[in-house]
């Protein structure tokens, strides 16, 4: 390793925010990078350990110690080319990955764990400015065509690698830009459009072809693919969103997480949003669901000039340290406090929404909520619920944000007319390992496949799939799994 008592010498930094009241006004990134000193600093905590943890931590299998050993010793080049031989896209996780890297970090057992997460990013955005990355087309191209339906991570991961493989790649993508998730489903100020925007470029310079405002089983015709392409890979996501039928859920001003998301995404882009608008500027908002998108959701209505935010999650509160229950090296639930909570919220576990109140006129104006408290079985997993007597009570709200996860992709259109069956839980049923479904040259990636999951996943899904893909047209394939040699 780089230096083999950088771990006892170094603590672990956070690159600096910009404060809170300033990040508020405006919807662009606020992280600040890290001086050079920092990094190379914080990639000596690696540790010489003998088995990384980190790297079955990783759903992508990044070759974590190589890469730190490259920056500490400042090869930039060398340390961006063995991250992305098995990332094809850090600049992405190295923003908005939760990191499961870190939660198996070796050196996490008693001490804070490694910044992968920002080397990471740092690695990618060096290579960018000292101009290492550039459009590789193949060599050779193999005469096989294949379709990509979605252009989110999964699909663009897939495409990537299918072209790299010699493959010509079609993307096509609903939405009126390429990106899914990370162009209308994550806000600005966690990952700034122009980022994605920088890798769509490059992968149409190396022959890759998007074709957006089409929405394949609805404006493209599914037989013309069938006809024209010798695979197609499924990668459109996981769409439909987890309701909360009760009484008066048709009240105005009740609307899911992600069409609020994806109306300011729109706005900071300056396109026109479809519908009545969604702000929440001057209401009480209430965000129903504690992850990522509930954070996102806060985040977007404190910039939009939210009266109060509050955010319900029906489940208790996590521990703010690992239990016996959530071991190292596995990814720990644990509270979690975003950048979004830091700039204002008040955050409330074990609470169930009973009612939506309306007014005269239909529109929101409270939530009749209830707390709750739970039977916990001996290894800490919640069971059952009670109401808590007493604790019912109304709490004035114009705006509820519904950001409880997604069931399953959209089954209207493409899978319907395709015929391709589904697990038991409405997803897209093609097997680990295999990707193939019942019709052999369509495959399935990402959330379409394993249901909602991390950008990560997503990645580490198209990367593999595109894999098995290249297996079915070639019969084997030039492209490495994660568990395959990384790089030369």
């Amino acid at each position: 390793m780089g230096k083999v008592t950088g771990f006892l010498e170094y603590e672990r930094t956070a690159p600096v925010k910009e404060d809170a009241k300033e990040r508020l006004k405006h919807y662009n990134e606020f992280v600040q990078n890290f001086e050079l000193e920092q990094v190379n600093r914080e990639a000596a905590r690696c540790m010489d350990c003998g088995v990384p943890f980190c790297q079955s931590g990783c759903p992508l299998g990044n070759v974590i110690p190589e890469f730190n050993e490259a920056v500490y010793k400042g090869d930039w080049q060398l340390a961006s080319t063995i991250l992305l031989s098995t990332n094809n896209f850090p600049e992405f996780t190295g923003r908005i990955c939760p990191a499961p890297c870190e939660s198996a970090c070796v050196l996490g057992i008693n001490k804070s764990p490694v910044s992968i997460e920002e080397i990471e990013k740092h690695i990618i955005e060096i290579a960018f400015n000292k101009g290492y990355i550039k459009a590789e087309q193949p060599l050779i191209r193999t005469g096989k065509k294949v379709a990509v339906i979605g252009s989110g991570p999964a699909g663009m991961a897939a495409a990537a690698q299918l072209n790299k493989a010699g493959h010509e790649v079609v993307v096509y993508e609903r939405d009126d830009t390429p990106g899914g998730l990370l162009n209308y489903g994550i806000p600005d100020f966690k990952l700034q459009k122009d980022v994605v925007s920088r890798r769509i470029a490059l992968m149409e310079k190396e022959g890759i072809v998007f074709k957006c405002n089409s929405n394949v089983g609805v404006n493209v015709e599914l037989n013309t693919l069938l006809r024209e392409y010798q695979s197609i890979v499924l990668a459109g996501g996981s769409t439909i969103p987890r309701d909360l039928n009760i009484t008066g859920r048709e009240a105005k001003g009740v609307h899911y997480a992600m069409d609020f998301l994806k109306q300011q995404n729109k706005r900071v882009r300056n396109i026109s949003v479809d519908g009545d608008a969604i702000l929440a500027t001057g209401k009480d908002v209430i965000v129903i669901g504690g992850g990522d998108t509930g954070s996102d959701c806060i985040g977007t209505s404190n910039r939009q000039g939210a009266k109060s935010v509050m955010q319900f999650e029906i489940m208790p509160m996590p521990s703010q340290h690992r239990t016996s229950n959530m071991p190292w090296p596995t990814f720990p639930m644990l509270l979690k406090v975003t950048s979004s909570h830091e700039e204002g919220c008040e955050r409330a576990w074990g609470v169930n929404t009973k009612e939506f109140i309306k007014d005269e006129n239909g529109n929101l104006k409270a939530l009749k909520v209830v707390d709750v408290e739970w039977e916990i079985d001996a290894t800490g997993r919640p069971l059952n619920f009670k109401e808590k007597a007493g604790t019912e009570r109304d709490l004035p709200c114009q705006l509820v944000l519904l950001a409880m996860g997604f069931l399953h992709p959209q089954k209207e259109g493409l899978i319907e007319k395709l015929g391709v069956e589904l697990d038991s839980r409405g997803n897209v049923k093609a097997e680990e390992g295999k990707y193939q479904t019942n019709i052999a040259k369509i495959f399935a990636a990402g959330d379409m496949r394993r249901g909602q999951s991390l950008v990560v996943w997503a990645i580490s899904e198209g990367r593999e799939a595109a894999r098995k893909v290249d297996e079915y047209l070639m019969g084997h394939s030039s492209l490495s799994s994660k568990d395959g040699i990384p790089y030369a």
